[in-house]
C-alpha cells in the first residue's frame, strides 16, 4: 500500500511492493469486506429516481452462488466468461465469480455491434457469456458463428434461448469455495480499443488489482475517506472503468455508484455528481473537455463533496488543467498507461505532484523511460517512446492467440507503447501522442493533444480533433475536425476565427490550416477519438 507523503521523494522512498503468491480478484473486492463489514454498501445503483444499494455481504454471496452455478455447469478455471452488461452489481457479481473459479473475466463494452463482439467472443472461444436482453439481441445474428459459446446467462430472465441467470444462482449447490488462485494466474482479459489495427486480447494476472492500487492511490488523492462515492461514466468493460475506479474502490471498501443508463452530457454529469453526493470522479480527457462547455458549474450545482477528479486515457492538455482550477476549485490527478500496463504514471494533487500539461511522474514500483529509437534513454525534454519495464504487476502475461504481437511488444525487457513523450528536468512525463497520431509539418513534429485542447478553449467549440493531411510542401498541415456548441453556426468566417485563436496561443506552425465542421467525431468505446478513421476521410 502506497502510503501518502508531502512530495514525491517521500512517495517513493516509503513504498514496497507486497504482492502474495497466492490472490484472488473475487475473494479480495467481495469476500473481505463481504466478511469484515458484511452491511457496508459496495455498489449504489442509479436508475432515475430509484436508488438500489448492494452491500458487500450480498456481494459475497451473490458470487459464491453464481460461481457455484457455473461449476455445476462444468465451467473450469482457464475458461473465458464474457460479461456484456451496463454498469450495475451484477457485473461485479460475474467477474467475483469467473475470479473464484479460477476462470478468466472478458469485459465486453455495451456499445460494441455484433461484428465486434462476434470478433472477440470468437477470437477468446469464450464458453460463457453473462448479459441482458439488450445484449440478446446483439446476440441472435452471430451466435451461430460461436461454436466455443455453450453457455448464455440473461440477467432479465430466460429469454431467446438463454439462461435465466437468477434460477442459475437458486439452483446452485451450498458449499462453494473459491478456487485458490496465485498471483501470476490468468483472471481477466481485456481487448485492446483497435485505434491502431485489429484489437488485441491482453491477458492480465490476478495481480493486476493490486498493482493499480499505488497509482490509483496517487490519482485520487489516497482514499478511502470518510463518505466517499466513486463515479465514473465510464463502461466498467474498458481498463479505466473497472480498474482505474470500480475494482480499486471495492478493494478499499468504498462504494461505487452505478447507472446502468447513464448517457454522458455535460450538465447531466455535473447534476448527477451534486443528487448523488458523488466525492471522487474517474472522467476521460473527452469527458472533461465537454463538461468545460456548462458555464458557472459550482454556482449552479452542489459540487461542495467532490474533492478529487482523476482522468486518463489520452492527454489532457493545460487549458483543461487550468479550467479544473478555475472553475472547479481542484486540481485534476491525471494518469497514464495502457491495456497491456496500466496506471504507471500518475499525477498526485495531494503530494504536490501535478503540473499542467503532464501525466505526472512514474508511480512508485513501476520503472519508466523515456527511450530512443536505438534503446537509450533520452534527454531531459527530448522526445521519444515510453517504455516499461518488466517485471511489473499490472504488465499483462500476453496477448491471446499471438506470440508474434506479444514478442513485438518487448525490446528486452522494455515493454514499448508506441506513444511518444518528454521527460521535463523535474520528472514529469508529458505526453506527445501515438507515433501513429504524430503530425510531421514543415520539420515539426506535432503532437495533436496540445492543438486539441487549445481548440476547446474557443468559446464555440464543444470538441475537437486536430490529424496530419498529406500536403506536398510541407509533408503534411494540421486539420481540424471541429463539433460546435451549442448556438454556433458553421461558417468560414468561425473558421478563420478559430484559426486565428490557435495561432495566436500556440504558434504559426501548430494552428490547423484546415477546419472542417461535424456532427460528431468517431470513438472508440473507452471515449478516445479515432484519428485514424479522420486521416482517412482527408
Amino acid at each position: 500500500m502506497l502510503r501518502p507523503a508531502a512530495d514525491y521523494a517521500g512517495l517513493v522512498a516509503g513504498f514496497a511492493w507486497d504482492i502474495p503468491d497466492r490472490y484472488n480478484i473475487g475473494v479480495d473486492v467481495c469476500d473481505r469486506w463481504g466478511t469484515r463489514a458484511p452491511d457496508r454498501v459496495a455498489i449504489q445503483e442509479v436508475v432515475g429516481a430509484r436508488v438500489t444499494e448492494t452491500t458487500f455481504g450480498q456481494l459475497r454471496a451473490r458470487s459464491d452462488r453464481f460461481a457455484a452455478g457455473l461449476r455445476a455447469r462444468g465451467i473450469e478455471p482457464g475458461d473465458r466468461i464474457g460479461v456484456l452488461l451496463p454498469q450495475s452489481a451484477a457485473v461485479v457479481v460475474a467477474h467475483a465469480a469467473a475470479y473464484k473459479l479460477g476462470a478468466i473475466a472478458l469485459p465486453l463494452a455495451g456499445l460494441f455491434g455484433p461484428d465486434a463482439l462476434r470478433y472477440r467472443l470468437a477470437d477468446s472461444g469464450a464458453r460463457v457469456l453473462v448479459t441482458d436482453a439488450a445484449g440478446l439481441e446483439k446476440l441472435a445474428s452471430i451466435r451461430a458463428d460461436l461454436p466455443d459459446l455453450e453457455l448464455v446467462l440473461c440477467t432479465d430472465g430466460a429469454l431467446d434461448g438463454a439462461v435465466c441467470a437468477a434460477t442459475l444462482m437458486a439452483e446452485a449447490p451450498e458449499g462453494f469455495a473459491a478456487f485458490d488462485t496465485r498471483a501470476d494466474d490468468p483472471a481477466l482479459m481485456i481487448y485492446t480499443s483497435g485505434t491502431t489495427g485489429p484489437a488485441k486480447g491482453a491477458l492480465h494476472a490476478h495481480r493486476v488489482l493490486l498493482g493499480h492500487l499505488p497509482g490509483f492511490l496517487m490519482m485520487h488523492d489516497f482514499p478511502p475517506r470518510p463518505d466517499d462515492r466513486m463515479w465514473t461514466p465510464s463502461d466498467w468493460a474498458w481498463a479505466g472503468g473497472l480498474l482505474n475506479a470500480t475494482l480499486p474502490s471495492l478493494h478499499l471498501g468504498v462504494p461505487v455508484v452505478a447507472c446502468p443508463s447513464f448517457r454522458f452530457e455535460p450538465e447531466a454529469a455535473f447534476r448527477h455528481i451534486a443528487e448523488q453526493a458523488i466525492t471522487t470522479v474517474f472522467l476521460p480527457p473527452t469527458a472533461l473537455r465537454m463538461l468545460r462547455s456548462v458555464s458557472a458549474p459550482r454556482a449552479r450545482f452542489d459540487l461542495s463533496r467532490l474533492r478529487n477528479i482523476a482522468s486518463a486515457g489520452e492527454a489532457l492538455g493545460p487549458e483543461t488543467f487550468a479550467w479544473a482550477r478555475a472553475e472547479l476549485g481542484l486540481t485534476i490527478g491525471e494518469a497514464y498507461g495502457q491495456t497491456e500496463c496500466n496506471l504507471v504514471l500518475a499525477a498526485c494533487p495531494a503530494a504536490g505532484v501535478a503540473r499542467a500539461g503532464s501525466t505526472g511522474r512514474p508511480v512508485p514500483g513501476h520503472r519508466v523511460a523515456i527511450l530512443r529509437a536505438d534503446g537509450s534513454e533520452a534527454g531531459i525534454d527530448e522526445s521519444g517512446e515510453i517504455a516499461v519495464a518488466r517485471p511489473d504487476p499490472v504488465m499483462f502475461l500476453r496477448y491471446w492467440n499471438q506470440p508474434e504481437a506479444t514478442e513485438r511488444k518487448f525490446s528486452g525487457d522494455w515493454m514499448l507503447t508506441g506513444d511518444t513523450a518528454r521527460r521535463d528536468a523535474d520528472g514529469y512525463v508529458h505526453f506527445v501522442g501515438r507515433e501513429d497520431d504524430l503530425i510531421t509539418s514543415a520539420a515539426y513534429r506535432i503532437g495533436p493533444t496540445e492543438i486539441e485542447d487549445c481548440l476547446g478553449a474557443h468559446p464555440a467549440v464543444a470538441l475537437a480533433a486536430a490529424v496530419g493531411k498529406p500536403d506536398p510542401l510541407r509533408t503534411q498541415i494540421v486539420k481540424a475536425f471541429v463539433v460546435l456548441r451549442e448556438g454556433f453556426t458553421a461558417s468560414d468566417d468561425l473558421a478563420a476565427e478559430i484559426q486565428a485563436f490557435v495561432r495566436t496561443r500556440l504558434s504559426a506552425h501548430e494552428y490547423p490550416r484546415e477546419i472542417a465542421f461535424r456532427d460528431s467525431l468517431p470513438m472508440t468505446t473507452t471515449g478516445k477519438i479515432i484519428r485514424r478513421q479522420l486521416r482517412d476521410e482527408g
